[in-house]
């Protein structure tokens, strides 16, 4: 059984922070302890040193993990909204999970540029705790799939009913070659006689980049703009996380140039062991020349021989030409829940049930029917 109470302070003490205490009637072996669940704003939470680690840069971390990444994406993108951090603890135990609100009700904190979001923290009793601690519709993607289980899970033990759907698909590849020349050789015929080719006559002058700097980014914002992509969603986040990047080491920013005009761009980071391809673009009017493709070849090359990552990740999206750099795909999921209790939630559930969505009978928490 649960007790709650809440008390309007946070769990470091902090006035404003909205906090709910749920104390475990469990005995343990050091006594009667109690299950923290509330929901800190992101700046607020870098002063909390237990959550500063959880989501800081690690030999495991995404870029999408951390709490820088998810202030920027506070501060750049959702500014009008309510960002924050929906927190369970006991003790050292702690899992967290990054939400914004929105007019449908709580929401992932991430759009297109995150390749995934994840609870952080890997604990099935203060996941569930985090779970009943929640008021509104919940809509979260992209997700993987232990962690969209694990997630629909603990909103299930709760009473929660939804659903989990696929919503699209990423492509990566697990670097088990002990250099690049060896990892090379298993792509495909196809790919490797294009880049012999295009490579003989040395017209594309190749750069890998470490370091951020105006010149290049302006190279990388012009070839973006002559490309076939869409215009950038929110250029002013992708540039503070590229300088980011750059001040930590992290950055991999590759150039292409003809003649000295820029023509084919990519922007990677490396962290956690992966090296993660957030963009890459090309100038259509240089596309006979393959600049993209040799660039795309040093930039491999750079990842495995340089910083020996063990894993390249190419983030959302089924694109066909994945396919001759990528090793494997995998589903990304997308899962929404209602409480049955919310009358304004009806109407949603019926239509997932119509759907033939919800993956539990729509039947009340408990009951045999």
């Amino acid at each position: 059984m649960v007790e709650r109470a809440n008390d309007g302070v946070g769990f470091s003490g902090h006035a404003g922070i909205t906090l709910v205490a749920l104390v475990s009637r469990r005995q343990r072996r050091k006594g009667n302890l109690a299950i923290r669940v509330y929901h800190v704003d992101l700046r607020e939470a870098q002063a909390d040193p237990a959550l500063a680690a959880l989501f800081a840069r690690s030999d495991t971390s995404a870029p999408f993990d951390r709490l820088d990444w998810l202030r920027l994406l506070a501060e750049t993108c959702f500014a009008q909204g309510r960002c924050f951090l929906a927190v369970a603890r006991e003790g050292d135990r702690i899992v967290a999970l990054p939400l914004r609100e929105t007019a449908f009700g709580f929401a992932q904190l991430g759009n297109w540029y995150s390749f995934f979001i994840r609870p952080l923290g890997r604990d099935v009793d203060l996941l569930s705790a985090l779970a009943a601690s929640l008021h509104r519709p919940l809509r979260l993607y992209p997700m993987l799939q232990e962690d969209a289980e694990a997630m629909a899970g603990a909103l299930r033990s709760q009473g929660w009913l939804g659903n989990i759907e696929v919503c699209d698909f990423n492509y990566y590849c697990d670097i088990t070659s002990s250099c690049f020349e060896d990892w090379w050789r298993a792509r495909p015929g196809a790919l490797r006689a294009t880049v012999r080719r295009k490579g003989r006559d040395c017209a594309v002058d190749l750069q890998v980049l470490s370091q951020f700097s105006d010149d290049a980014w302006d190279a990388y914002e012009t070839v973006y703009q002559r490309s076939w992509k869409p215009a950038e969603g929110n250029p002013a986040f992708l540039r503070r996380f590229a300088e980011a990047e750059g001040a930590a080491g992290a950055l991999r920013l590759g150039i292409a140039r003809i003649d000295g005009e820029p023509v084919a761009a990519q922007f990677w980071t490396i962290e956690g062991g992966t090296a993660w391809i957030h963009k890459l673009a090309h100038d259509e009017r240089h596309k006979a020349r393959s600049p993209g493709t040799l660039l795309a070849q040093a930039m491999f090359s750079h990842a495995i021989d340089v910083d020996k990552v063990s894993r390249i990740d190419f983030g959302t999206g089924a694109d066909a030409y994945k396919r001759d750099w990528m090793d494997a795909v995998r589903p990304l999921y997308r899962i929404e829940f209602h409480r049955l209790s919310s009358p304004s939630s009806w109407p949603r559930l019926a239509r997932l049930a119509l759907r033939g969505w919800i993956k539990r009978p729509l039947v009340l928490p408990g009951s045999t029917g």
